[in-house]
């Protein structure tokens, strides 16, 4: 029986702009955008805390599946995943992280709220005045 080994490839192949952000820094500012740990996020996709670890630290590859469950994990296309595209949405949906403080706001009486929202809106003020 004979064996056939792989040719070596003698194409040289452009490289590809996709800025310098890795891979796994990009699942991770993904995944802290979007308010999840790491553990949230690998109970969503079906992995363990380890694996997600591993993946934000570039010590795995991404294989296509792997890019799709990220993808629908994260609620971002594959092209932004992979830093081919940015994401248009930016701006319009608030994180998770955000969501899960409101819902905490909302649990308030009505005057604790007031008070809440009147010491937010000081804050606002009093930043908008060392910005200009």
């Amino acid at each position: 029986m004979m064996t056939i080994m792989p040719r070596i490839s003698r194409l040289t192949l452009p490289p590809l702009k996709l800025g310098k952000e890795t891979i796994g820094r990009r699942i991770a500012h993904l995944r802290k955008a979007r308010g999840y740990t790491q553990v949230e996020l690998a109970e969503k996709i079906g992995l363990i805390q380890n694996l997600i670890s591993d993946y934000e630290r570039d010590k795995l590859r991404l294989h296509a599946e792997m890019v799709i469950r990220f993808s629908e994990a994260l609620e971002v296309s594959a092209d932004e995943l992979l830093g081919r595209t940015t994401s248009e949405k930016k701006g319009q949906n608030p994180s998770l992280r955000l969501l899960r403080r409101l819902k905490k706001i909302e649990t308030l009486t009505a005057p604790q709220q007031k008070t809440f929202l009147k010491t937010i809106d000081l804050l606002i003020k009093g930043t908008q005045g060392v910005q200009k």
